[in-house]
């Protein structure tokens, strides 16, 4: 299974895909059903762009559990007691666990070298959170006796906050997106100016969901930057069903690690990708989810970013192929054709 860490060349990848595709069709009775579902030979399955993407609604509704493998262990997303909630069965949080640090290490940096605090108060008044549980880990590696959560206690952070930048310490604030929206209004009001620090890095991980009015994701990142004094506003781009994720370092552009891809479909025909450049719906490959499903079809729009200032790999022989790209918001289920069938 670890061997998804080492992947370094596009052949390793394109290799990895299909061989997971095989074992989950195997392995996995909700992605049988579903393959066969849409009358599709596994046999035929020769390039990664022909694999069936589950729709992420299926971990609603469905156990998406490697058939031989049992847990008790599982990660919630988040939503309201009336709310069906997706379940993602976790068999190996050993995985979660490595891709957590291999994916910190390759875009930020050593954990052991950073503070790390949580404002993630919806996230922590739930259970059974992935959010949690990988920033629990990384305070974990960290081992910073500063290392803490804040839910309302604004006060207490930003009191922390000016004495860690006047020590020059590194330090990391994860926090979702309304919750820092109402850390720097309870600043402003209270005429607290919070302390510019070149070793402070925000991680804004998503996260309005109605508790703010809606803005674009640029329009957000210019009220952190603004109100941290801080370049240093990153992103992180996960949920609950994958156990991978994406970060963006800036111009809300965001890459992955080796093991995990985005992919844009067509809106229009769930089974056609659209060119790079041009907006339609992500797909996920995560190939962490070996017990899972590492082929998922999400309800989030975004789109491969051809031309945007950062220099990253293209294909060159055999090296990983690296796409930047963004996250440009939810589908509007009205404008989605065909896929009703997929979710049934």
């Amino acid at each position: 299974m670890n061997d998804i860490f080492q992947i370094k060349t596009e052949a390793d990848f394109q290799q990895k895909c299909l061989e997971t595709f095989h074992f989950q069709y195997e392995n996995i009775e909700v992605y049988r059903k579903f393959t066969d579902f849409l009358k599709i030979d596994p046999n035929s399955i020769k390039e990664i762009e022909k694999i069936p993407f589950l729709p992420i609604e299926m971990f609603k509704n469905h156990t998406v559990l490697d058939q031989n493998k049992r847990t008790n262990l599982y990660f919630q997303s988040s939503g309201t007691t009336q709310m069906n909630l997706s379940k993602h069965w976790i068999a190996d949080e050993k995985v979660y666990e490595e891709s957590i640090e291999k994916s910190f290490e390759q875009f930020i940096g050593n954990p052991k070298d950073f503070i790390f605090l949580g404002l993630l108060p919806s996230y922590l008044e739930k259970q059974n959170s992935s959010l949690i549980y990988m920033v629990d880990f990384l305070m974990k590696k960290s081992g910073k006796p500063e290392n803490g959560y804040f839910l309302y206690n604004h006060a207490d952070l930003l009191k922390l906050l000016q004495q860690l930048s006047k020590e020059n310490k590194k330090v990391i604030l994860f926090g979702v997106a309304f919750a820092l929206l109402d850390f720097l209004d309870f600043a402003e009001t209270n005429h607290h100016r919070i302390e510019s620090s070149d070793q402070l890095i925000i991680i804004e991980t998503g996260g309005m969901k109605g508790r703010k009015e809606e803005m674009t994701k640029d329009e957000l990142l210019k009220i952190f930057h603004k109100g941290f004094g801080t370049d240093k506003i990153y992103s992180e781009y996960s949920m609950t069903e994958l156990l991978s994720q994406a970060y963006s370092l800036g111009k809300n552009i965001y890459e992955s690690p080796n093991w995990m891809r985005i992919l844009i479909r067509n809106t229009e025909d769930p089974f056609s990708y659209v060119e790079d450049g041009k907006n339609g719906a992500i797909n996920i490959i995560d190939l962490a989810n070996r017990h899972s499903c590492s082929f998922i079809a999400t309800q989030d729009l975004g789109k491969i970013v051809t031309d945007c200032g950062i220099s990253r790999n293209e294909k060159k022989d055999d090296h990983i192929v690296t796409k930047l790209f963004q996250v440009l918001g939810r589908i509007d289920h009205s404008d989605i054709r065909g896929c009703s069938l997929l979710v049934s």
